[in-house]
């Protein structure tokens, strides 16, 4: 099955054709940087980063485009509010959300670029609007003129009257209709501002992304994204000013990934239900996040709760406890287990399995879905493997277990760590909310094989049930006594 990909310019799923044979130029907003980036822009760029990795999967080379607006109403109100210079909160938020980025395993795009370092490819773009027609200048002021533009609404589907009566618009007097947006706007005391040919001022928000996406990746291009929030008006203002200058078309394929919602209602400062990245990490591993995010196709909208990260955290859990299995019982021969020949035919069907659903519009639910399927058929042989305290795996088979299920959670950015690793790091978060010592509970353990071995139940039992108080839970296998934090 070739790659599909659903359009939001044409409503429907189309298979991918990119313009150069094995190259691919994909732009997608990024963020205001004037706070702290919370779980629905964690949302957006983990959306773009597996979409990234898949078309590289695929063997394309990929030029991708990941921009931060770091001049803006909201910028420049928080610097005046701190008595500092806009430059220095948005050098301040861009680390944060590198920071943000980088713990959450989100690979680099090729290029991020800042609005401010690309000025003069917005001024030049305007001044082809204005030659065009499609803008003009008022007192420093400049703006597009929607009713030139007949193609208006084409990606959110709707008229120029309709989008008139039903959106939000900045009110102002001299713009010929309502709906005509700003390119530039003429500088304010106290703001930043930029010599140009309308006097000083600074750019409207939405023709920066045309101008630095068709700057880095030419007029037209492959894939643009971003949340769906952003179809109207930004996206398609986008259109309008690209196609406005250039009489070409600027996007062949338009991917908005769904909204956040909190415990099933929209996020809004009003209500206080904004998660910060920050604050959920501070509870749960990254790939849980990434998990959970992944867990739904990336149009429908995702309902974020406490119980939802716990559910992640638990298919994570049995993911990498499945890696940790092949690694711990490698070490037998091909004839060692009667299920090696069953084994090996669940893991190589998987790597098929798992692209069929990502070519179908990068379904991450459903590849997801591969993973638990055949992680619970392994694990049901495997449990019979280690009923035998000496049973063992052939190394061929551990590796090309290790090899595929890495390879599908390179894609999804997951199963990125050693299985022993992740296990350690999780018990020693544990054992931050307990008073026990791992000393201690070695030696309860000890003394529970003891009595058990001198069938003392009792004195067993209560050394099992003095551990679970503590908030430690304890498991027999035929390779010994394991425990973890509850």
């Amino acid at each position: 099955m070739s790659l599909k990909i659903y359009n939001t310019l044409t409503g429907q799923k189309e298979p991918f054709r990119p313009l150069k044979d094995g190259k691919v130029g994909m732009y997608v907003c990024g963020v205001t940087v004037y706070d702290l980036s919370h779980i629905g822009h964690a949302r957006a760029a983990v959306v773009f980063d597996v979409i990234f990795r898949y078309l590289r999967h695929k063997g394309f080379e990929v030029n991708y485009v990941r921009n931060y607006t770091d001049v803006d109403d909201k910028i420049i109100n928080k610097a005046q509010k701190e008595g500092v210079d806009y430059k220095t909160i948005a050098e301040r938020y861009i680390e944060e959300y590198d920071r943000d980025m980088k713990a959450l395993n989100v690979e680099e795009p090729t290029f991020t670029p800042r609005a401010t370092e690309h000025i003069p490819e917005m001024i030049k773009l305007i001044e082809r609007l204005i030659e065009n027609g499609y803008g003009y200048e008022i007192e420093g002021d400049v703006y597009f003129e929607v009713g030139k533009f007949r193609s208006y609404g084409k990606l959110s589907g709707k008229n120029i009257e309709e989008l008139q009566s039903g959106a939000r618009v900045e009110v102002d007097d001299r713009k010929k209709i309502p709906l005509d947006f700003a390119l530039w706007k003429a500088s304010k005391p106290d703001e930043p501002a930029w010599d140009c040919p309308w006097g000083k001022g600074r750019p409207g928000w939405h023709i920066e992304c045309s101008a630095m996406s068709q700057h880095l990746l030419g007029e037209t291009f492959d894939i643009h994204g971003g949340g769906a929030d952003l179809i109207f008006p930004h996206h398609e203002n986008e259109i309008a000013q690209a196609e406005g200058a250039t009489g070409k078309p600027f996007v062949h394929y338009w991917i908005h990934n769904g909204f956040v919602n909190s415990n099933q209602e929209k996020m809004s400062n009003s209500l206080g239900n904004i998660f910060t990245i920050r604050e959920i990490l501070e509870n749960y591993h990254p790939e849980v996040i990434r998990l959970f995010l992944l867990s739904h196709h990336y149009r429908s909208p995702v309902d974020f709760s406490d119980q939802s990260l716990k559910e992640a955290q638990l298919s994570l859990d049995r993911l990498y406890s499945l890696l940790k299995d092949f690694k711990d019982l490698r070490g037998g021969n091909e004839q060692s287990s009667p299920f090696e020949e069953e084994m090996h035919s669940q893991i190589r069907v998987l790597p098929e399995m798992f692209e069929k659903e990502m070519d179908d519009d990068f379904n991450t639910a459903s590849a997801l879905g591969v993973l638990h399927r055949v992680t619970r058929n392994l694990n049901k042989m495997l449990s019979e493997v280690k009923k035998d305290g000496e049973g063992k795996l052939s190394s061929t088979l551990s590796e090309e277990a290790a090899k595929t299920f890495n390879a599908a959670g390179n894609v999804l950015g997951l199963l990125m760590v050693d299985p022993e690793d992740y296990f350690g790091q999780k018990q020693e978060e544990g054992m931050k909310g307990i008073t026990i010592s791992e000393e201690e509970i070695l030696k309860l353990i000890e003394e529970r094989r003891v009595a058990r071995e001198e069938k003392d139940w009792k004195k067993a039992d209560q050394a099992r049930e003095e551990l679970s108080n503590q908030g430690i839970l304890l498991k027999d296998t035929p390779q010994g006594t394991t425990w973890k934090v509850k």
